[in-house]
């Protein structure tokens, strides 16, 4: 069992399996909202995720446009998860929420047609997207 939280401590939540796999994403809504040039995060079953408190302090935002709900701590202001609100199988977990290593690294980076200028994205090896990298259905 993983367990995360927010800065304040606020809101804490549990995976009952660990994560599926993380990446970074580029995109600009990305880099608006965390303030850097890239949102490290790891991919999860959205049915093995648990709000074990502070679910009042959660709020979210959803892109008017399309795009998952990002969810932070009202409190602290502290990003923690993002959801569709489609289909609630599909979440992202933001790496520096866990509270222990995850087990799993970074494989990928999504959306590097739209990396900053100012922070050039490092020669990793990791695999690229131009855009948007395909979710595997979580049945």
């Amino acid at each position: 069992m993983l367990t995360g939280r927010c800065l304040c401590g606020g809101v804490r939540f549990e995976l009952t399996e660990p994560p599926t796999e993380a990446g970074y994403c580029h995109c600009t809504r990305c880099q608006r909202r965390t303030g850097a040039a890239a949102s490290a995060q790891a991919r999860i079953d959205g049915r093995t995720f648990r709000l074990k408190q502070g679910e009042e302090l959660v709020k979210c935002w959803r892109p008017p446009d399309s795009g998952f709900a990002k969810c932070f701590c009202g409190e602290c202001g502290a990003h923690l998860f993002s959801r569709n609100p489609e289909d609630p199988s599909q979440m992202s977990i933001r790496l520096g929420a866990f509270d222990s290593d995850p087990g799993v690294r970074p494989s990928f980076r999504a959306y590097v047609a739209y990396a900053c200028t100012w922070e050039p994205i490092p020669d990793d090896g990791l695999k690229r997207y131009d855009e948007g990298k395909l979710r595997p259905r979580l049945d």
